[in-house]
């Protein structure tokens, strides 16, 4: 990761400072988690702790705006018609093989901007969990709670493996979760 601090150009670069900020907090998240070190997230941003925490007074304000692009992404796969629960289990496993610091963000102290994006993921995952259970692919009893519960299981088991083997792992991770999903690789 690049640390080259960039020179004050006052409040003219705060649009900047905070792309680069969440840029930067992206990568480490993806290597450290949810506890990367915030004084490295600043550095690899090139500003200083003091424009961080203007951005972002904590850490769960930092994290959310990582992960506001990824829940966007899944509320809009989510609308899409024709998704299947399959396609957005998919694609939450994605993004948690890429960033396992989610599993760190939803598990924080209760937060309820946390619980926010929570509401919003379980959201997404009602209509397609609905048919999911009527095409009997999925067990009656399990709810869109179940379902969020799960992903932050299978992310905390993804953080403490090697990234290589972390995409099999959630494929055999899935299969032992729902009746119908055939493949080792997971949801389709």
């Amino acid at each position: 990761m690049v640390h080259t601090r960039r020179p004050n150009r006052g409040p003219s670069a705060a649009a900047e400072n905070r792309a680069a900020l969440i840029a930067a907090a992206r990568e480490w998240f993806a290597t450290d988690g949810y506890d990367a070190p915030l004084t490295s997230i600043a550095r690899t941003a090139g500003v200083g702790k003091g424009s961080l925490y203007r951005h972002f007074p904590d850490r769960a304000s930092l994290a959310l705006a990582v992960f506001e692009e990824g829940v966007n992404e899944l509320e809009a796969l989510a609308d899409r018609p024709g998704t299947t629960l399959d396609d957005l289990l998919a694609l939450m496993t994605e993004q948690a093989i890429a960033s396992t610091a989610f599993v760190g963000m939803v598990s924080a102290p209760a937060d309820p901007r946390i619980a926010e994006v929570r509401d919003r993921v379980a959201a997404s995952l009602r209509t397609p969990l609905e048919q999911a259970r009527e095409a009997g692919r999925v067990r009656a009893y399990v709810t869109t709670g179940d379902l969020v519960t799960a992903v932050g299981m299978i992310a905390a088991l993804l953080a403490k493996i090697p990234a290589d083997e972390r995409r099999e792992t959630a494929g055999r991770a899935w299969l032992l979760l729902f009746k119908g999903i055939d493949s080792p690789e997971g949801p389709a």
